[in-house]
């Protein structure tokens, strides 16, 4: 199959392996985060960590949208299921995603609210024209990726001039959750990683250009990668490389899907119904300016946190939960006691462990519980 089967071609990647082990220097050590959860898991279920050698080491970083997101948000979406009692609509993993007091948007389900999962943001927009006697609220995450089919609905609910429906908002940007967990430790005048493995979607969307300024700011190279198991092994190769010649550029890997300057349509209709909020918070990095997006006032009638009161959320991590540190690439999964004794797929403590794209759902699900 035309670019699936000669990218987990077995052979090819046993020879990329070889050039990794040739061309890594035994004397130093290579960091590299992978900053998409889709990134973690081809990393596990293919195996990749086996065939590197022992100082080129894989870090998980923020790139799971559902797992950044603070429990607070998701309080405030049960509040608007439970209280103001709208039909809540949004992605399958939202749902199980524990609040404060261990709740969810599932256990809110159970208990008699209408919330929905839906595959599409169009599914929500459809809902509302069905119930036009009921509130419709779209619970919108996600990175640059998810961002454009948001603005969509957000424009055709405006050109139908529909009453019921709008948006509550948490779409994060990429370019400042790297600069979250590369900051800090430049501050602190510490390297925490030696290179980036860039998000293959998000960059479909923004383009490898929207990553320059954070290689030349923190020095530190970034290859722009696919999804398949050779995209990532060719990845890991190409920032050796860097590491070796003491470069810290922008590589795109990935040029059968991103450009340069990526999806203009999709920029454009994000730039047209959302702008940059002042400042977000984010689960494991805190809260951090200009890194989220909120709809602009333009499509105010549209906006869930306008439309509806939210009360303040009093929520606190689970103490032992290390999901905020896997987050920031500080702990691995195993480095959790909670991980798989108390938290398991079927009984997640943290979003980490609930995603499809979580780091601790990655390292249950291909075997590394230790």
């Amino acid at each position: 199959m035309k670019y699936i089967d000669e990218f987990r071609n077995g052979d090819y990647a046993a020879e990329v392996a070889r050039r990794i082990h040739a061309e890594a220097d035994p004397e130093r050590r290579y960091r590299f985060m992978e900053f998409c959860g889709g990134h973690t898991h081809t990393l596990f279920r293919y195996g990749i960590p086996d065939l590197l050698p022992a100082n080129v080491k894989m870090i998980h970083g923020p790139g799971c949208p559902v797992c950044v997101l603070p429990m607070a948000r998701i309080d405030a979406a049960i509040e608007l299921a439970v209280r103001h009692q709208v039909v809540l609509c949004s992605y399958g993993d939202m749902l199980r995603v524990p609040g404060a007091h261990r709740t969810s948007l599932q256990k809110a389900k159970s208990q008699g609210a209408d919330v929905r999962m839906l595959y599409s943001p169009a599914d929500a927009l459809r809902i509302a024209l069905e119930n036009p006697q009921r509130q419709v609220v779209f619970f919108a995450i996600g990175f640059e990726t998810t961002t454009p089919p948001t603005a969509a609905v957000l424009l055709k609910a405006q050109e139908l001039k529909l009453r019921n429906f709008s948006v509550f908002c948490n779409h994060v940007l990429t370019p400042p959750a790297i600069t979250g967990i590369l900051e800090p430790a430049q501050q602190a005048g510490e390297r925490i990683i030696e290179g980036l493995v860039g998000p293959g979607h998000v960059s479909v969307i923004t383009g490898g250009g929207a990553y320059d300024s954070l290689a030349r700011r923190y020095r530190t190279p970034i290859v722009i990668a696919g999804f398949e198991p050779l995209d990532i092994l060719h990845s890991i190769l190409l920032l050796v490389r860097q590491c070796n010649a003491g470069r810290y550029d922008v590589e795109n890997q990935y040029s059968r899907a991103v450009t340069a300057s990526g999806n203009a349509k999709a920029q454009s209709m994000a730039a047209r119904t959302m702008t940059l909020r002042d400042s977000f918070e984010w689960r494991g990095l805190g809260w951090m300016p200009h890194s989220a997006l909120r709809i602009r006032p333009e499509f105010a009638d549209y906006d869930a946190e306008r439309r509806f009161e939210l009360s303040p959320s009093e929520a606190r991590e689970n103490k032992a939960c290390e999901c905020p540190a896997v987050l920031r690439g500080a702990k691995a999964p195993t480095d959790c006691k909670l991980f798989a004794t108390v938290c398991t797929p079927d009984n997640p403590i943290g979003a980490c462990m609930v995603s499809s794209e979580g780091a601790c759902a990655a390292h249950y699900s291909y075997g590394h519980t230790r």
